[in-house]
């Protein structure tokens, strides 16, 4: 009966410090895991409020989101019948007005380049809207790709008008 009771005792032994070994593992390797995960300020960069009601028909800013340019623009009532305007057959990457801009008055798209990740100057170019000067692609008052090398039109992220005044990019 005792050799029974040793390999009892012996078998909860080994299982105890298996088990205390893999906590202590566990622990050891949690910090590395956890190192992977984004830290705070990517976490509070995942979106961004902006303030446009100081922003003139006609006029755009430029905000950081994710570390990439962001231009918002308000169009002017002859800048949206323009865009709208346009030839679905004249389009490079066709794409209409009404599907880039949720409110006509506003367009939010980011500012880069969809050739080599350039940054586009705004107010400039053949169509009245941006230019990339590294490589000569022109987008229009849509951001619409309309002549030069760049394969697409200026992506639009995710964004949501909080009220008349705030947009939410992400």
């Amino acid at each position: 009966m005792s050799d029974q009771k040793k390999t009892k005792r012996r078998d909860f032994l080994f299982t105890a410090s298996y088990a205390l070994g893999a906590v202590g593992v566990g622990a050891a390797v949690w910090p590395f895991v956890d190192q992977m995960n984004p830290d705070r300020s990517v976490k509070a960069l995942a979106t961004t409020e902006v303030d446009v009601s100081a922003v003139e028909p006609g006029k755009s800013i430029t905000v950081l989101w994710r570390g990439k340019p962001v231009f918002i623009k308000r169009r002017t009532q002859s800048e949206i019948s323009e865009a709208r305007s346009v030839k679905m057959d004249d389009l490079k990457h066709p794409e209409r007005d009404e599907d880039r801009a949720k409110n006509p008055e506003w367009l939010v798209m980011l500012g880069v380049c969809t050739h080599l990740g350039c940054v586009p100057i705004g107010d400039k170019g053949e169509y009245n809207g941006w230019f990339c000067p590294c490589h000569g692609s022109h987008y229009d008052s849509s951001g619409r790709i309309r002549k030069g090398p760049a394969p697409t039109n200026l992506e639009v992220p995710k964004y949501e008008f909080i009220n008349n005044n705030t947009i939410k990019i992400g």
